[in-house]
């Protein structure tokens, strides 16, 4: 029986699963907490790595190990391999005016969208690593001189695993390349002409890979994986195909597709990511997720549990009430200043259970218009599938459907980012044409008629806050 360990060292944890190669059974696990922020350390995620397969009782026996990782941070290594300055994570908005920057110097506010998204099927936002870079050498012209390279958190620490020191030797995979903002999906290849726009030099840039091509071997021996971005982690975790929608509430919400064709969406809306298989993954994401509900949960005075409870207690409408969940700004839609809002407050609706339940509805219906935005796109819905901690709600689960118009299928429980990571080490150990088969826990379906007026409250209320930036 071989085995193999899957990392997903997200926003605010790391996450390590062991498991059968063959057949995918869960062997033991383990995790550790990362710190909060938008700018960390990438040495706290290293000491997080060792401490959750501490807990997952080590490697010695795991013969390949593949990390994924949160998207688009940004890790600057100088000459010697050392990190330069922590790094700015896909969280951090401060690079906003750079992504604006970036865009209007491809052309006005059609032609230069259009470029980008024709470019590298992606209009820049703050989150993405190429305006991080921008940001770093506008305003700390030092770290960005002392910059020998450039890479992401599942590079860097596929990397350390490895042992190396070697710069030459960084890694990276085609899901995770996708969200730079300076390599191209559907041509395969870095757009050094971009980077050097946005950074004013050309830094070494990770070697990309395939799908199961091996950046090495650990100290034991292990095998490693090519590594992925977080969404696609989880949809080679999840077992996701074309057809399938995946809508993930963690601390970042995402709406994603597996399409055999890339995407360039112009609007924004819309990121043209590429999967962790060889194909594409149209991709929608929203700052505010899961937090919102931990947020109000807290102005509420319960926990996770009270407040689905409450909200399943309130009409659906809530009344009138209807939240704009922006607490941290807003990537989709491009609004990085925002603040949440609460509109249609009376006293009829003045209790604990409509504020419940607006925050639920105003936090789906940001992921709602994100399966709007992909659908205009292309991407084709057969099954809408719900996943991420958030996802463990009661309330998330049965309201779903009536916000999204669509039943939603609902896996059970599971870490499927790290589950992603683990078929992708087995499937490099293996080498085959295609991932290994892993049967995925079983699914409940949840149904409910639609109430389009919530979507539409929702959205004319949303376009209150479209000149807050």
């Amino acid at each position: 029986m071989a085995l193999v360990a899957g990392v997903d060292s997200s926003t605010q944890s790391c996450k390590v699963v062991i498991r059968d190669g063959e057949t995918g059974r869960l062997v033991r696990e383990g995790r550790a907490a990362h710190p909060a922020g938008t700018e960390v350390d990438p040495a706290a995620w290293w000491t997080a790595l060792q401490e959750a397969i501490t807990a997952a009782g080590g490697l010695d026996d795991v013969e390949a190990i593949s990390v994924a990782a949160q998207q688009h941070g940004m890790v600057c290594l100088d000459a010697g391999g050392d990190v330069v300055r922590p790094a700015l994570l896909w969280n951090d908005t401060r690079s906003a005016g750079d992504a604006d920057e970036l865009i209007g110097e491809l052309g006005d506010a059609d032609a230069g969208p259009k470029a980008w998204a024709q470019a590298i099927g992606t209009v820049p936002v703050a989150s993405f690593t190429i305006t991080k870079l921008r940001w770093l050498a506008r305003n700390e012209p030092e770290n960005a001189k002392r910059t020998a390279a450039v890479c992401l958190p599942h590079d860097w620490l596929t990397w350390r695993l490895a042992g190396s020191t070697d710069l030459a030797a960084l890694t990276t995979d085609r899901s995770d390349a996708s969200g730079t903002g300076y390599w191209s999906p559907s041509s395969g290849e870095y757009r050094p002409d971009l980077l050097a726009r946005a950074f004013g030099a050309t830094p070494l840039v990770p070697r990309v890979l395939g799908p199961t091509e091996s950046a090495g071997k650990t100290s034991t021996g292990a095998i490693l994986g090519a590594g992925a971005g977080d969404n696609a982690g989880a949809a080679l975790g999840i077992g996701a195909k074309a057809g399938d929608i995946v809508v993930s509430i963690g601390t970042s919400g995402t709406v994603f597709g597996v399409s055999v064709t890339a995407t360039n969406d112009p609007s924004g809306a819309v990121a043209g990511f590429a999967d962790a298989t060889g194909h594409f993954l149209p991709l929608v994401c929203t700052l505010n997720a899961a937090r919102v509900l931990d947020a109000t949960a807290t102005i509420l005075n319960t926990d996770a549990a009270g407040l689905a409870s409450l909200a399943l207690s309130a009409p659906a409408g809530a009344g009138g009430l209807t939240v704009v969940p922006y607490l941290e700004g807003e990537r989709t839609p491009n609004r990085p200043n925002a603040t949440g809002a609460i509109h249609g407050w009376r006293l009829a609706n003045s209790t604990p259970a409509h504020i419940a339940r607006a925050a639920v509805e105003g936090m789906l219906c940001g992921l709602a218009d994100g399966l709007d935005a992909l659908i205009a796109q292309g991407v084709k819905v057969e099954r809408l599938l719900l996943i991420g901690g958030g996802a463990r709600s009661e309330a998330v689960r049965r309201i779903a459907p009536s916000v999204f118009g669509l039943p939603v299928l609902v896996p059970s429980p599971g870490e499927y980012v790290a589950d992603g990571a683990a078929r992708q080490a087995a499937w490099a150990l293996t080498g085959g044409s295609e991932p290994p088969q892993w049967e995925i826990g079983p699914s409940e379906t949840y149904d409910a008629e639609p109430v389009p007026a919530v979507r539409e409250r929702y959205a004319e209320v949303r376009e209150f806050t479209a000149s807050v930036r």
